[in-house]
């Protein structure tokens, strides 16, 4: 999978010309790489575009033209583009109602490390959650995790090949799984290169 650099990036000019239809393009692509595994918990996967569109916005509102700044956004987001046998996904807890948001979140604690991916009718493989800094703590958890999917060479050819493909939890507050639709399934298999 392709990563950032300079060279990928337009000017601050540029992109204001091209925000408009290029933005449009990014919500498209975002729609069947959004996987709602219930109401209130959602998993949004990364890839080139996402983070290509996300770096442009951090340059626009933040008005960095300067290389180290431009070099700084660009480190910090390529980790979230899948390298290979991988899918990397923001983890999200969303809940409208901060005192529901603040219980769930207690109730909840832990839930990070118990997100599956299962490919056919393989085994589960969980997400490795938060790999650049802890985000949870005995108490609660946080609203938001990074997570890296790592597949095996069997489960990435199955992949390829066609199988279905689940995300799931079996924390015990959040039993849930979810088979992904044609269009989902697509999306994420473009992600794993050979």
């Amino acid at each position: 999978m392709q990563k950032l650099s300079r060279d990928t990036l337009m000017s601050l000019e540029q992109y204001a010309e091209a925000r408009p239809d290029f933005r449009a393009k990014v919500i498209a692509h975002k729609i069947p790489r959004r996987i709602a595994l219930t109401p209130n918990a959602t998993l949004y996967f990364e890839d080139f575009l996402t983070m290509q569109y996300q770096v442009q916005e951090m340059l626009r509102v933040e008005r960095i033209f300067e290389v180290d700044g431009i070099m700084e956004e660009i480190e910090a987001y390529n980790p979230l583009i899948p390298d290979g046998q991988n899918w990397k996904a923001t983890f999200m807890l969303e809940y409208g109602d901060v005192a529901e948001r603040k219980a769930a979140l207690a109730r909840l604690v832990g839930v990070e490390d118990r997100i599956y991916v299962r490919v056919g009718d393989g085994e589960r493989c969980y997400a490795i959650a938060d790999e650049d800094l802890e985000r949870a703590t005995e108490e609660k958890t946080s609203s938001v995790h990074f997570m890296r999917f790592e597949l095996s060479d069997a489960d990435a050819t199955l992949v390829r090949n066609g199988a279905p493909i689940a995300f799931g939890a079996d924390h015990d507050n959040l039993p849930c799984e979810v088979t992904l639709t044609d269009a989902q399934r697509a999306s994420l298999a473009a992600d794993l290169t050979p």
